[in-house]
């Protein structure tokens, strides 16, 4: 009987385990491998129209510089510097901003990210970006970008398909100890 609870309790604390780590892949990270200068500029291009919106946790207005890189997962990628102009009031706190973006034609997006530099510490709430002859896809930050540094998502599966098969493995996990967690409190 003891055993069973001390089963019972290494399995909540194995699953909270695998919850925590499996919800920090979804938060914004830092890109430690990312780099500009391999962003294609050749080919068909395509008009992506992207919504930055500031959290209400931002400064009132912000004079960092601010940029974005976004693209697929076959390697198609998007970068547009210094989206930022004071003089426009762009990424003012509680506001959204929307920018039309040209560069080389991608599949689903499926990676965002920011870059931020300056004494202001500007906070963005979310990226939104339309693109041709694919879903809209949104990036919830709300939190503080690093300063000069690439800060953002990246969901691609071919950029992490060791992450996705940990992932994967992960659920299958989950779910095998909710079996056995169900079937051992049938018991008692």
């Amino acid at each position: 009987m003891a055993s069973v609870r001390l089963f019972t309790l290494i399995s909540f604390v194995f699953l909270i385990f695998i919850s925590v780590s499996e919800s920090k892949v979804l938060e914004p990270h830092v890109a430690e491998s990312f780099n500009v200068s391999l962003i294609q500029r050749l080919g068909n291009t395509c008009s992506y129209t992207v919504i930055i919106s500031t959290s209400c946790s931002s400064s009132k207005y912000t004079r960092d510089q601010i940029s974005v890189a976004f693209g697929d997962g076959y390697g198609n990628q998007i970068y547009a510097p210094r989206l930022d102009d004071p003089s426009t009031k762009t990424f003012e706190q509680c506001s959204s901003d929307t920018f039309q973006i040209n560069g080389p034609c991608t599949y689903q997006i499926c990676y965002v990210y920011l870059y931020r530099s300056g004494p202001d510490g500007w906070i963005p709430d979310s990226v939104k970006i339309f693109s041709h002859g694919s879903k809209a896809v949104t990036f919830s930050y709300n939190t503080h970008v690093p300063e000069s540094v690439w800060y953002g998502f990246n969901y691609c599966n071919s950029a992490s398909d060791s992450n996705a098969l940990a992932l994967g493995l992960r659920r299958i996990m989950i779910i095998l100890l909710g079996f056995v967690v169900a079937g051992t409190t049938l018991l008692l």
